[in-house]
This record gives C-alpha cells, structure tokens and sequence, in this order.
C-alpha cells in the first residue's frame, strides 16, 4: 500500500474556490487505498452498538444526544495501531460513518416512541425497530441526490463545524494511538465509577444535602431542594455541552425548582382540597410530587413554545432548502455513472429509486398492520411528503451551524398528523398510536439526514467514495434500529418512563401534545400556557430558549452536574494563556468527558439489565449493609453520621471533577 505524501488538507479545503480551481482531497480520486474492509465494517458496526446504547441512556436521562462522530473518529485511530497494518484513513472513514449512525436513530427513536409507553399504547419491539429503520432508509435515500450541492457546490460557502473537528482528528491520526488510550483510560474509570454508585451503592447517586440541617428546614418549610446526581457520565455531557449552555439549562432549572415549587406549595396551604391535575391536597405532596404534577406540565409548554420558535426562525433557510431540494434531487447527474471520478460516485439514480419505492411500500405495510389501509396510506403520504421536505432543512441546518431542528420539526409533524387523521375520522388511541408512529419515522429520516451529510462531507474532504458510505450507511442503521428497541424497551422495564426516573422530555412533550389532540381529558391549558409565556419572554431576551426551557422540565438534580461539568470545561480552556496549548487541553478534556460518557451511560444499561433480571439486590450491598450496621429503620431519620452514602458520594465526585481537570492539563 502506498503511503499518503501529505499529512494534512490543502489549504483550498476549507475555503471557497476560485474560478476554475478544482479540490483535490487527502486521498487524490486516482488513488485506491483499502476502504471497505472486514475491519472497517465490522469496528464500524460495533461502534453503532456501543454508542447507541449509550445514547439512549443518555438522551432519555437529560433529553440530550450527545454526537458520537469524534469520539468514534478517535477510537478508530487508536484502534488502527493495534494493527500489524495501520488503518488506512478511508478504513476510519468507513468505521466513522457506520458508527455514527447511533446517534441519529437514538434521535429519532428516543424522542418519539417512550410517549408510547407514557401513554399506555399497545407496543412492541418490531413496531419501534420498523419505524426507526424505514425512517433512517428514507432519509439515506433522500439525502444522496443532495450530496453534491452541500459538498461540492457549496463548498467553502458552508462551515460544517462537526465534519471539520471530525475531519482534523482523522488527519491527524499520528496522534491517534495516544488519543484513543486516553479515551478508552477515561471510559473504564467512568464506568467503574458509576458502577460502584448506582450498582454497587458503595455511595449515593444522588445528592441532596438535607444532613447540613438548615436544607433539611428548607425542604421541610418551602420544598426547597439541592440536588446533585453525581455521575460521571453526566460531569462529562456537562463539560463537552459548555459554561454557556448548562448555565441556560440550570437557569431554568432553578426557575422551577426553587421558584414555581415553592409558590405552589405556598398555595397549596390554603387549599384543602387536591387540585387537578393532582389527586392529593397539594399540603400533602413533596418537591418531586408538586414538581412532576405542576412544574413539569409548565416545562412542557416552554418546550413546545421553544420548538414553534425554532421553526419560525428557520423559515428561511426552510424556503431556501425547499427550492435546493427540489432541483437537486430532479436534476440529471452530469456524466454517465462509468465515467465519474471515484470520488465523486454515488448510489446509481435507479438504485435511489426503487429503494425508496420499496422503502414507501414497507411503510405502507407497517401502517396496514396496526391500522386499516385508509390510514395506512395516510400515513404514508404524510411520511413521505414531510421526509422529503424537511430533509434539506435539516442537512442545511447541521452544515450551518452543526444543530439539527429534529425536534421542533417532529412536533410539528405530530401537529399535522393528528389533525388529518382526525379530520379523516381516527382518534382515540389508535390514533394516538398511528400518529407518534408517523412522527417516529419521520423524526428519524431528518435526524438521519442531518447526521449523515456530515459523514459525507467528512469523506469529500478526505477523498473517499460517497457509494460506500451510502451503501454501508445501511447496515449501521440496521444495527442501531434494533439496538435502540432493545434499548428502549430495557430502560422502561427497568426504571418505567411513566414513573419519572428518567425524564424522556421529548417524548414527555410529544405525549402531552397528542394526547390534548386525540382524546377528550381535560387539558392543564393554564400549565402549558405559562410556560409558552415565558419561552416568548426568554425569547425576546436573546438568550437560547430550548436550553431554557429543557432546563424547566428537567429534574434540579439532571442539570446541576451539567454546569459543573460546563465549569471544568470553562477552567480548563482559561488555564492556558497560549492559545495553541488551551485549545490541546480542552481537547484532551473532550476525550476524558466522552470517556465518561461511554462508561458510564454503558453502566446505566447493564444497571437496567441486572434489575430486569431481578439480581441487582446482589450486586447491591454497600449502603444497604451500612445502615443495617447502624440499625436503620426504613422511613425514619438517621443522624448525620449514617449518612455516609452522601458524605462519601461528595468526595468521590471531588475526586473524580479533580483528574478531569488535572489530567486534561497535562496536554501541553
């Protein structure tokens, strides 16, 4: 094999062209270096596993999907040393982009199909597979006729912050090794570390703080409550999330939880009756009862209200991308399919066709077998046309600015579903069903879309074939539909997504939304209306409503790790006066922080399978054993002293926040 002459991107990569001017990638279109291969596909494969796991995990804790593009990038240099034969930079091309795949479909998944279980709606793991993979083959089929035009036609012209940062690692793969031991070093200390907490209970999850005596006074006077879930996966979301935006999160937070609780529970004094939605006087319910019955229907609207926002700001880009895509995926190729440059050979036109006719008549088949084929076609049309519409918009956004409106686009899919089936005599709970299902797809075409034009734009930087990608983009997508099913469906057995233990805010809002649509309840209008009010006023005060707003609905104890997390992060970019040397130990936190990650949220999977197999109580024996050394009684007040799972739980995070800041400082 011939080695690479250059070992970093001609300067014309990340700049517009001039008049005649042609890029030549890394890997120059004449040259075939190892691509596909059993190792690139089968580590690609595996990575789609690891992370989609780990992402739904993460995403239905703290309604963030954390992207899997860099990490994944990095373990693939890493994983090429152990090699008698290096990677090839087209192998971890490969390896990237079927990999990546996780992160889209947990989008797509996780913020549509927990509302199933929410709502008590007939569920089973082939309806939640079906609907993820039918959704991610439509958005591979409709994205391709547009990879020239955000690639090549808009090079230059369009940033793409997650493809460069991806882009730079897999150049600068002489680093890799060293990269990856970082990376996989932090992923067993996360793992461990969440592990002995939720598993083990060698020391509390969560922390409150009541011991200290006057929060016990303030929890018992005004609901008032500091908590900390002091995870590792967490610390390391809040640090790769940012000071700014977990700062907005907690913000919003604290608006909730010591601001709305504390007056409704003031209220709720004078009331002796309980107050709908509740079931019992409101004098009678804790911070966590007033929060889920009353906050969190407020954080919902926020949500909503956020969501409508994000679409009305995108309307522009919206009209632009509509036009694009229309154009682009009628438009005749120029030359024949033999006489492209590698590189520049995609899917053949009759190939995109006829999968997306077949991926149509599956759809069709999925909505005949759960409802009628009146319906079915419904939904068909309904996918089809939104998909087609909607995913320029979300290759458009994610090439701009690296965020995808998934979310508000879902919603309003959800919207226009449950109106036309309505209209076309289907509510109740087939309804409910049919349209989150709809949504489902559809959620997962855009978040799959948006995803994959940066792995596109990644190998036109880096010279690989665009056929393989989106030949091989399929089996990731394959992998990750059923994986994130599993997921699901593990995560709610264990832990149930009606009992509040994990947040699922997305799927919460789509619940909330569709439920008001297709059934006769009364609706908590007052609930939801104050709190589209304040994303109005968060709105006009310039400051990022959905951050806001996700920050209203979470649980205090979700998003306080999150800023901590933003704080380190913050301190370690400040600990260097030189530019190149910040930029290297913020870097080197990155890893550390997705290391956490991976870990940890892989932990909260295995957790959720120890319970389901009912032998966690096993594994369970540190704090459990201590308070029986103590002679406990369960219900009752213990002095400070037994209140070691907290004491212990603080100085382990100590430590823990401490080696991600010391260590990420040793980048130099």
């Amino acid at each position: 094999m011939e080695s690479q002459s250059r070992k970093t991107l001609p300067p014309e990569a990340y700049r517009e062209l001039k008049p005649g001017e042609k890029y030549i990638p890394y890997v120059p279109p004449e040259k075939e270096i190892e691509e596909v291969t059993t190792r690139s596909v089968s580590w690609g494969l595996f990575m789609t596993i690891l992370f989609t796991f780990a992402a739904a995990y993460l995403g239905l804790k703290v309604g963030t999907v954390f992207e899997a593009a860099i990490p994944i990038a990095i373990l693939a240099v890493g994983i090429g040393s152990w090699y008698s034969r290096k990677n090839t930079i087209l192998e971890n091309v490969i390896i990237q982009s079927i990999g990546a795949a996780s992160g889209a479909i947990v989008a797509g998944g996780i913020f549509t199909l927990p509302a199933l279980f929410i709502l008590d709606l007939p569920v089973n793991f082939l309806m939640m597979f079906f609907s993820t993979f039918l959704g991610g083959c439509l958005g591979i089929f409709f994205l391709v006729p547009l990879r020239r035009f955000f690639c090549l036609e808009q090079h230059g012209k369009l940033p793409f912050p997650e493809a460069t940062a991806t882009t730079e690692i897999l150049v600068a793969g002489e680093a890799g090794g060293e990269q990856a031991k970082v990376l996989l070093l932090s992923m067993v200390i996360g793992g461990i570390y969440d592990f002995l907490a939720i598993g083990v209970k060698l020391w509390n999850e969560l922390l409150t703080f009541k011991w200290l005596g006057f929060t016990q006074k303030l929890a018992e006077k005004a609901r008032i409550v500091l908590k900390i879930d002091a995870l590792a996966a967490f610390l390391g979301l809040g640090y790769i999330i940012g000071l700014r935006y977990n700062a907005v999160i907690v913000a919003g937070s604290l608006l909730s939880h010591f601001a709305f609780i504390p007056i409704i529970w003031y209220i709720g004094q004078h009331l002796p009756q309980s107050l709908y939605p509740g079931t019992v006087p409101i004098s009678q319910m804790s911070e966590v009862e007033i929060f889920r019955t009353y906050v969190q229907k407020i954080g919902i609207g926020a949500i909503a209200m956020a969501g409508f926002l994000g679409i009305v700001k995108s309307l522009p880009i919206m009209i632009k991308s509509f036009s694009i895509g229309f154009r682009e995926i009628f438009r005749k190729a120029k030359g024949s399919f033999s006489q492209r440059e590698r590189t520049d050979t995609d899917l053949k036109m009759s190939t995109i066709i006829i999968g997306t006719f077949l991926t149509s008549v599956a759809i069709f088949i999925y909505f005949l077998v759960i409802s009628n084929v009146k319906f079915a076609l419904l939904g068909l049309i309904i996918c089809f046309l939104l998909s087609f519409l909607f995913t320029t918009v979300a290759a458009y956004a994610i090439a701009i600015v690296g965020t995808n409106p998934v979310s508000g686009m879902t919603l309003i899919t959800l919207i226009i579903s449950s109106v036309i089936l309505i209209g076309a005599g289907l509510s109740g709970e087939k309804g409910m069903a049919v349209a989150l299902l709809i949504g489902a797809v559809v959620c997962t075409a855009l978040s799959l879309a948006g995803s994959f034009i940066t792995d596109l734009k990644i190998g036109y930087w880096l010279g690989a074939t665009p056929r393989n990608q989106e030949r091989f983009k399929f089996s990731g997508v394959l992998v990750a539909a059923g994986i994130v099913g599993l997921a699901i469906f593990l995560l709610d057995k264990a832990f149930s997504f009606k009992s509040g233990a994990l947040p699922a805010p997305q799927a919460n809002l789509m619940a909330a939304i569709i439920k008001s649509l297709m059934s006769k309840e009364p609706i908590t209008w007052l609930l939801f209306g104050t709190g589209a009010i304040i994303a109005l006023i968060i709105e006009m005060s310039v400051v990022p409503t959905l951050a806001f707003a996700l920050g209203m609905y979470l649980p205090l104890e979700l998003t306080t790790p999150l800023l901590i997390g933003g704080f380190l992060s913050y301190l370690v970019k400040k600990s260097a006066k030189e530019e190149d040397i910040s930029q290297k130990r913020k870097q080197r936190g990155t890893l550390i922080a997705s290391g956490f990650i991976a870990g940890g949220a892989l932990m909260g999977i295995i957790y959720a399978v120890l319970k389901v197999a009912k032998i966690d109580r096993f594994v369970s024996v540190g704090i459990p054993m201590i308070q029986k050394a103590g002679r406990w009684v369960e219900g009752t007040p213990y002095p400070w002293y037994l209140n070691y799972g907290e004491i212990f739980s603080l100085i382990a995070f100590m430590i823990l926040c401490c080696y991600l800041y010391f260590d990420s400082k040793k980048a130099a």
